[in-house]
């Protein structure tokens, strides 16, 4: 078993490029408006994901960095 205290891995929080598009979490769909808008920037060729703001309670669709 490794000793924790001696791992040299680091975390890595990346900021998104841009905020695409926003949702409420509490929407009767859930993430899907999110998940379609993120396929839709995709198809036309901006490359998107979702992520949950979980301060604002809000589904956010990003581009990240290059």
């Amino acid at each position: 078993m490794q000793d924790r205290s001696e791992s040299t891995s680091e975390s890595v929080v990346r900021t998104p490029d841009r905020v695409l598009a926003s949702f409420p979490a509490g929407h009767p769909r859930g993430d899907l408006p999110a998940e379609e808008s993120a396929r839709q920037h995709t198809a036309n060729g901006t490359p998107a994901t979702v992520v949950m703001d979980i301060q604002r309670d809000e589904f956010l669709v990003v581009r990240w960095a290059a």
